[in-house]
C-alpha cells in the first residue's frame, strides 16, 4: 500500500491520489493500534487527523515511510522527534482552518453571551420565556486572547468589528510584530489578560508549558462575570479546576470545543447551564475542509514524487540515510 488514510478524511484531492497510487482508507484504523501497525509496514505515507496517534513504537513498524501528512493544524499527536530520526517528513496544514477555528470561537462566545442554547431549547419546548434569557452585548467589552497566532489574530480581528477591546498574551511576540500591530492589539502579560478581560479565549499550541496552564490559581484571577472558550487544546485548562470554578462562581461561563480527554468521559460540564459543548468540530467546516486535505494531499503527492513537502514541520525531504530504530 502507497498511502494509508486512518480517519475520516475525503475530498476531491483523496480521490485524485486514489486515482494515482494504492491507498487504503479506514476511518476507524486509529482505534486498533494492532491493525494499524500491520498496514504501516509496508506504506510510503500515512495520512491522519488527531485521533491517530503515531509515536514511535509504531513507526519502528513503518520502515518504508516517507512522509506522514497531518490534516489539521496540531501535531501534538505525532513524535516528530522520533519522524525525524527515521527521515520521516512531517506535513500539516498550518492556515487552511484558521478562519473556521476564529468563527467558531465566536460562535461560542454569542452562544453564551446571548444565551443560545438554552433559549433555543426553552422555545422548542413551548416555553416564550424572554426574561430568563437576557444576555450581554460584546460591544465596549475586552477581549483577553491567549496565543496570537494564525487563529489568535483571526479572532482579534473579528472582536474589533465588534466593537471590543482586544489584549493579548503570546510569550513569543513583540509589540512591533505584525499580528500586534494589524490588529491593534496590547500585549499584556498572563495575569493582565486574565484579570482585565471579559472574556478569555484560547488560542495555545499544547506544548510542556502551556499544559495544565490554566487550572484554579489562574481562574481566580478573572472577573467573576467574565467567560472563557478554548478552541485550541483541551489540556491547556484543566478540567476538574475549571468545574470547580463553575460551580463556586468563581467565572460566569465556559465554552468548549476540546477537551482533556477526547471523545470525554461523563462530566458535570454536560449538566451546567453556563457551559457551551462543541465535539472538537471548530475547523470542521466544508469549506476548512476543501482547503485542509487538498493541502496534504498535495505535500503527500510532491514527496512521493520525489519532490519537497511544501508545508513542512521538520524538513521538507524524506532523509533516506536516517538510521531507523527498527534495523
Amino acid at each position: 500500500m502507497d498511502i494509508v488514510i486512518t480517519e475520516n478524511i475525503d475530498g476531491c484531492a483523496i480521490k485524485s491520489l486514489e486515482n494515482r497510487y494504492k491507498v487504503l482508507r479506514d476511518e476507524t484504523l486509529w482505534k486498533d493500534s494492532k491493525s494499524l501497525s500491520k498496514r504501516l509496514s509496508d506504506a510510503k505515507a500515512v495520512i491522519v487527523r488527531n485521533q491517530t496517534r503515531v509515536d514511535s513504537q509504531l513507526l519502528k513498524s513503518a520502515s518504508s515511510l516517507l512522509i506522514i501528512g497531518r490534516a489539521g493544524v496540531g501535531y501534538d499527536n505525532i513524535d516528530v522527534d522520533a519522524a525525524s530520526k527515521s527521515g520521516i517528513v512531517v506535513s500539516y496544514t498550518p492556515n487552511e482552518n484558521s478562519i473556521s477555528t476564529a468563527e467558531h470561537a465566536f460562535a461560542l462566545i454569542l452562544g453564551l453571551y446571548r444565551k443560545v442554547p438554552a433559549g433555543h431549547f426553552s422555545t422548542i419546548n413551548g416555553e416564550w420565556d424572554r426574561y430568563s434569557f437576557v444576555g450581554h452585548e460584546l460591544f465596549g467589552k475586552t477581549l483577553g486572547i491567549l496565543g496570537l497566532g494564525r487563529v489568535g489574530a483571526r479572532v482579534a480581528v473579528r472582536a474589533r468589528a465588534f466593537g471590543m477591546k482586544v489584549i493579548a498574551y503570546d510569550r513569543f511576540l513583540s509589540r512591533h510584530e505584525y499580528p500586534v500591530t494589524e490588529t491593534a492589539t496590547e500585549l499584556r502579560d498572563l495575569k493582565d489578560v486574565l484579570t482585565e478581560a471579559d472574556i478569555v479565549s484560547c488560542h495555545l499550541p499544547l506544548k510542556d508549558d502551556t499544559g495544565g496552564l490554566i487550572d484554579y490559581s489562574k481562574l481566580k484571577l478573572m472577573k467573576k462575570s467574565a467567560i472563557i472558550v478554548n478552541t485550541s487544546r483541551g489540556e491547556v485548562i484543566v478540567e476538574s479546576d475549571l468545574i470547580r470554578a463553575l460551580k463556586e462562581g468563581v467565572i460566569a461561563g465556559a465554552g468548549l470545543d476540546v477537551r482533556e480527554k477526547e471523545p470525554p468521559v461523563e462530566s458535570e460540564l454536560n449538566h451546567m447551564g453556563n457551559v457551551v459543548l462543541t465535539p472538537h468540530v471548530a475547523g470542521l467546516t466544508v469549506e476548512a475542509q476543501e482547503k485542509v486535505v487538498e493541502t496534504v494531499a498535495n505535500d503527500v503527492d510532491r514527496v512521493l514524487q520525489g519532490l519537497a513537502a511544501l508545508n513542512y514541520v521538520n524538513f521538507p525531504l524524506p532523509r533516506v540515510g536516517a538510521i531507523r530504530d527498527d534495523k
